[in-house]
């Protein structure tokens, strides 16, 4: 079956990711959506798949989808983010940096996950690489900056062996209030 264009997948981007609007530096919110693209380019799971797929391996019979898990991120570090800015202004917080970050976080996992018999598994790829590494490695491409890319890289327990930023630090937590429950 052909891939679809790269047109039809920033159609599909976009629609999955109402919160690309709030990352103002159009630069770097297309870089982003390049890099989903890029992803759904590589991968062998569609944009669809992301609505039905459990976002983690790691919980059996996962209630919660890949885009369900994504999309509470995205948004539970925006809202931290500005809480930060509104009572500690002392610290400097790079909006479109947190938001990116998150948006990005597990753009890996469609390299890290495939399809089989109507199952999500990990891939033969994702045993040899986590999504932290393959995400970076496709925002690179992409042109992501550095600092974007450092929380992709740093937002799962790869990053508890590196000094993350104030903006990783935010997704980091973020991805695990939305995780650690699920491990009750």
């Amino acid at each position: 079956m052909p891939q679809p264009a790269a047109a039809t997948f920033e159609i599909a981007v976009r629609r999955l990711w109402p919160e690309l609007d709030w990352i103002t530096d159009s630069a770097l919110r297309h870089a982003v959506v390049r890099t989903w693209i890029r992803a759904f380019e590589l991968s062998p799971l569609s944009p669809e798949d992301l609505e039905r797929i459990p976002f983690t391996l790691l919980v059996p019979d996962c209630p919660t989808t890949f885009m369900q898990h994504k999309r509470c991120v995205v948004h539970i570090a925006r809202q931290a983010a500005e809480s930060m800015r509104e009572f500690m202004p002392a610290l400097a917080i790079d909006m479109d940096t947190v938001i990116a970050g998150a948006i990005l976080a597990d753009v890996g996992k469609l390299l890290e996950y495939e399809g089989a018999g109507g199952k999500t598994m990990q891939s033969r790829r994702g045993k040899l690489l986590r999504h932290p590494f393959t995400g970076v490695a496709l925002a690179m491409q992409c042109g992501v900056p550095d600092e974007v890319c450092h929380i992709i890289a740093a937002h799962a327990a790869e990053g508890d062996l590196v000094k993350r930023s104030t903006e990783a630090i935010i997704v980091h937590h973020a991805d695990f209030m939305a995780y650690e429950p699920f491990k009750i």
